[in-house]
């Protein structure tokens, strides 16, 4: 965690006011005072600088991939801790994102959980884990974007992926949205490492696949085929290293 340290550091000065304004996002539970873009666009200002500050520098491409309306789900591998702020930096439009019940009450994190209406699941709950699918379903059909990691936790293996859950793109297929493939490349490397030298972290936004492509599907299909799509992106720029 020596990077987080040395974010923390470079950026000291800066905290407490970024924290007082999560606060009051956070509190502003429906969007009375302050709309979800500027929420998010301050929340990834800070982001954008917490990585510069921590020496790390995102490579990305595939912006022109993503749909031109809101309503969409990216599909990520899952690296690390570090994966999120590569989106925030990335991603210039909101998204919502599930995530482990584990972490929701880590000061901070709970705050922007709040503020952005990220929604914790329980991965030991089949129930509660349901209930968290049919809510992001129902957010992306009313024209939300999210971000749903589907190998469920992180590879630890560096680049290797793990299988991709069937019952994640459930959210998918309940609101016929586009599926956005995304593509991670060392993002394990700067939270998992124990230095703070300079590292780059890649992201690659597929080509979607849109309904009429997997309506014929099912879960288990669709998950080996964006699990396959992204570890073929990996190798691709793997080699090109």
């Amino acid at each position: 965690m020596k990077r987080i340290l040395l974010m923390v550091i470079k950026l000291l000065g800066h905290v407490p006011a970024w924290f007082w304004r999560i606060c009051s996002f956070a509190k502003d539970t429906e969007e009375q005072r302050y709309s979800i873009e500027e929420k998010y666009n301050y929340i990834r200002e800070i982001a954008i600088k917490a990585n510069k500050a921590g020496r790390v520098t995102i490579v990305s491409s595939g912006e022109e991939n993503l749909p031109e309306e809101d309503g969409y789900i990216l599909y990520p591998n899952h690296q690390g801790m570090f994966d999120v702020l590569a989106f925030l930096e990335t991603m210039k439009r909101p998204f919502s994102l599930v995530f482990k019940q584990e972490v929701k009450d880590i000061i901070l994190l709970k705050q922007i959980r709040e503020a952005l209406h990220y929604i914790p699941m329980d991965r030991s709950d089949l129930k509660q884990s349901m209930k968290v699918i049919l809510e992001a379903s129902n957010r992306v059909k009313a024209g939300e974007n999210f971000l749903i990691f589907a190998e469920g936790t992180r590879s630890r293996n560096g680049n290797e992926t793990l299988p991709f859950k069937a019952g994640a793109f459930k959210a998918a297929t309940r609101a016929k949205a586009p599926i956005v493939p995304v593509a991670l490349l060392d993002s394990y490397a700067p939270f998992d490492r124990s230095t703070t030298e300079p590292v780059t972290v890649q992201i690659h936004y597929m080509k979607p696949m849109y309904y009429e492509e997997y309506a014929g599907m099912k879960t288990t299909e669709i998950a080996l085929e964006v699990e396959k799509r992204i570890r073929e992106e990996i190798y691709k720029h793997m080699k090109a290293e």
